[in-house]
C-alpha cells in the first residue's frame, strides 16, 4: 500500500511504532546507554534515514516506512541509532561518519553499516551451489517418483556437502536476514513445525519476530531466517513451496469426504511433520556417506549479536485424530520439485500452486 493510503491517525500511530522500536532496540543493542531522540517522518527523496547531532533528531523516510517491509525499516532505525551511539556515548565526534568506531559499533551488533542504498533481506544469491541445487529441483518435478526423489536427495547432499565444506573450511561468509511468508497476529502450529523444518534441515537460523503493519495500525509476527545468501534463497523457496503445497493437499484432502473445523490445523499439521520426517531419514543416510553437519559457529555469534536476548516459549501439541495422520501420510509423499529463481527482498519468493 502506498504512503497516500496512511491516514493521519495510522500516521501517529506508526510514529508511536518507531518510537518503540527504538526503546526495544536501545534495551536489547544499545544497554539503554541512549537518550531519547526526536523521531520524525521525512519526505526527502533519496535519504532513507538520517541521524541530526545538533537538534538531536533521528528522521525516517515516509515512503520507505510505509510501502517497504518492517524489517527495512527496523535496519534503517538501527544504522542511524548506531551514528547516535557513537557521538553521544563513545564521544567520537572528530571521525567520519563511517569511520572506524561506527564500524566496530555495527560489527558488535550486526547492524549492516552500509550506507547507501535499500537494506534488503539477502544479497542476489547467484553461488554455483544455488544454481546445481536448482537444476536438481527442477529434475525433481519427474513423473517417474524413483527418479524425483533421486533428484531431491541428491539436492540435499549437495546442500550438505556445501556447507559442511564451508564451516570446516572456516570460510569467511556474510550474513543477511529473510523475512518468510505472511505477517499474522497468531502463529498457529502448522507454522511452527515449518519453522522447525527449515532451521533443521536448510542451514539457516530461525526467529519469530514482531514487525509493525502499518497501514492497518497493528503488530504481528512473522518468521525470519538468518543465514549465507545462497541457503536464504534455498530456505525461502522451501517455505513457500510447503505452505502452498500443504493447502493443496488440503483440499484435496477436503474433497474426500467429511471434515470438522479444526481438521484443517491439524491435516496440516500433520503434512508438517511428515516431510519433516522424511527430511529427517535422508539426512540419516548422508551421515552415512560422511556428510555430517554440525551447526555454523559463526552463524549462531552472528545472530547472538543480532539478538542478544531471547525467549524460548512452548506450546501443546495439536491433536493426533484422523486427520493429523492424513496429513502426516501426504507429507511423506512431498517431492520438492521446482526450479528457483534468484532475489532479493524480505517478503520471500511466491510460486504458483505447489
Amino acid at each position: 500500500m502506498t504512503v497516500e493510503a496512511l491516514t493521519a491517525d495510522l500516521e501517529q500511530a506508526l510514529v508511536r511504532a518507531l518510537h518503540q522500536e527504538w526503546r526495544d532496540t536501545n534495551w536489547f543493542l544499545f544497554g539503554n546507554l541512549l537518550r531519547p531522540p526526536v523521531l520524525s517522518l521525512s519526505d526527502a527523496p533519496g535519504v532513507l534515514g538520517i541521524w541530526i547531532r545538533e537538534t538531536r533528531e533521528i528522521r525516517i523516510q515516509r515512503k520507505m516506512a510505509c510501502e517497504e517491509p518492517w524489517g527495512v525499516v527496523e535496519e534503517v532505525l538501527k544504522h542511524e541509532m548506531a551514528h547516535q551511539f557513537v557521538d553521544e556515548v563513545l564521544g567520537k565526534l572528530d571521525e567520519t561518519a563511517h569511520g572506524p568506531a561506527f564500524r566496530k559499533v555495527c560489527e558488535e551488533r550486526a547492524i549492516d553499516p552500509g550506507a547507501a542504498g535499500l537494506p534488503r533481506a539477502a544479497a542476489e544469491a547467484q553461488s554455483r551451489v544455488f544454481e546445481r541445487v536448482s537444476k536438481l529441483l527442477a529434475l525433481a518435478g519427474s513423473a517417474n517418483q524413483h527418479e524425483a526423489e533421486t533428484a531431491m536427495a541428491k539436492a540435499q547432499e549437495l546442500m550438505r556437502a556445501h556447507n559442511v565444506e564451508a564451516v570446516q573450511a572456516r570460510t569467511q561468509r556474510r550474513y543477511h536476514f529473510e523475512r518468510l511468508g505472511t505477517p499474522t497476529r497468531r502463529v498457529h502450529e502448522p507454522a511452527r513445525w515449518l519453522a522447525r523444518i527449515i532451521a533443521d534441515h536448510f542451514f539457516v537460523e530461525v526467529i519469530w519476530v514482531q514487525v509493525y503493519l502499518p497501514h492497518q495500525g497493528v503488530r504481528a509476527q512473522v518468521l525470519e531466517a538468518c543465514g549465507a545468501p545462497e541457503n536464504l534463497a534455498i530456505a525461502a523457496y522451501v517455505h513457500a513451496f510447503l505452505e502452498q503445497t500443504a493447502e493443496r493437499l488440503w483440499r484435496e484432502h477436503k474433497g474426500n469426504g467429511k471434515v470438522r473445523g479444526q481438521d484443517r490445523l491439524r491435516f496440516i499439521t500433520g503434512v508438517m511433520r511428515g516431510f519433516k520426517e522424511k527430511l529427517e531419514s535422508q539426512r540419516v543416510e548422508g551421515q552415512g556417506k560422511g556428510l555430517v553437519w554440525v551447526k555454523d559457529g559463526d552463524l549462531e555469534r552472528h545472530m547472538g549479536r543480532r539478538y542478544p536476548r531471547t525467549q524460548t516459549v512452548r506450546r501443546a501439541g495439536t491433536t493426533k485424530n484422523a486427520a493429523f495422520h492424513a496429513g502426516r501420510a501426504a507429507g511423506q509423499g512431498i517431492v520438492l520439485n521446482k526450479p528457483m529463481t534468484s532475489g532479493s527482498g524480505s517478503r520471500g519468493r511466491l510460486l504458483g500452486p505447489g
